[in-house]
């Protein structure tokens, strides 16, 4: 009984905040690993959870891809992936001899911004379509972010938000560009060594039928939450949540 009561405390926080983050994908189309990662590194590793979130997100999107598959740009999603395998082997490189404590204090700074930049009052600017230069310099953007954080949802939809008008098109297609993304950050990972422990496989295990659930009640309730009150709920929780991680990284 011990044993039970001992293995339902330890996955509780982790299931909780898993499907809180899934029904986070369900609804937006994005920001899963804003959500997970930051909170889950308060009771493991960040290289780990980023490696988890990151699994978890490919199987998470490809079924909100399925759910919205008619919807999809694929002709945006094959433009940014050279940049991102470019990305991701740069940030290969960037990880060899870093300080443990700078990813987790550049992950909550960034978490921050995220959250304060989607709070304030946004400026109308002029749209444009992004050329292949900034084409490219986004796919390396993304690279970078998803395989250091796995966060890589905000770059990816800014830029999709330029290329496609119609923000249901952006919807759909932003999880599918998520699962590509994240397959060529795993293929990194596993490089590193990440993907081969046993721990990594037993919590995806654990935790992949409720990232499920999370995206199917979430896609469920995509069109009966108002938007601005659950935008300001998640946007105020990254920044506490961010704020928690700077703290937690004792850089300063």
């Amino acid at each position: 009984m011990q044993d039970i009561h001992a293995w339902v405390s330890a996955w509780l926080y982790p299931a909780g905040v898993v499907l809180l983050a899934y029904m986070v994908l369900g609804i937006t189309g994005f920001g899963s690993a804003l959500v997970a990662v930051p909170l889950l590194s308060w009771q493991w590793p960040l290289p780990e959870v980023v490696a988890l979130v990151v699994s978890l997100d490919v199987v998470a999107s490809s079924l909100h891809g399925g759910l919205n598959f008619r919807s999809v740009q694929w002709r945006n999603i094959l433009q940014l992936l050279p940049g991102t395998l470019a990305g991701v082997l740069l940030a290969l490189l960037m990880l060899r001899g870093l300080p443990p404590q700078w990813p987790l204090l550049a992950l909550g700074l960034y978490v921050v911004w995220v959250g304060m930049r989607a709070l304030l009052p946004a400026v109308q600017r002029p749209s444009q379509r992004s050329g292949r230069l900034g084409t490219g310099l986004t796919g390396v953007v993304v690279g970078i972010i998803e395989l250091l954080f796995g966060t890589a949802g905000p770059p990816i939809v800014a830029w999709l938000t330029r290329q496609i008008q119609d923000v249901r098109l952006v919807r759909a297609t932003a999880p599918v560009t998520m699962v590509f993304v994240s397959l060529i950050a795993l293929a990194g990972m596993a490089a590193e060594g990440r993907m081969s422990t046993a721990l990594h496989w037993q919590r995806f295990a654990v935790l992949l039928a409720i990232a499920l659930l999370g995206v199917t009640v979430g896609h469920g309730l995509a069109g009966k939450l108002p938007d601005q009150g659950l935008r300001k709920l998640v946007c105020g929780m990254l920044v506490v949540s961010g704020l928690a991680l700077v703290a937690r990284s004792g850089a300063f």
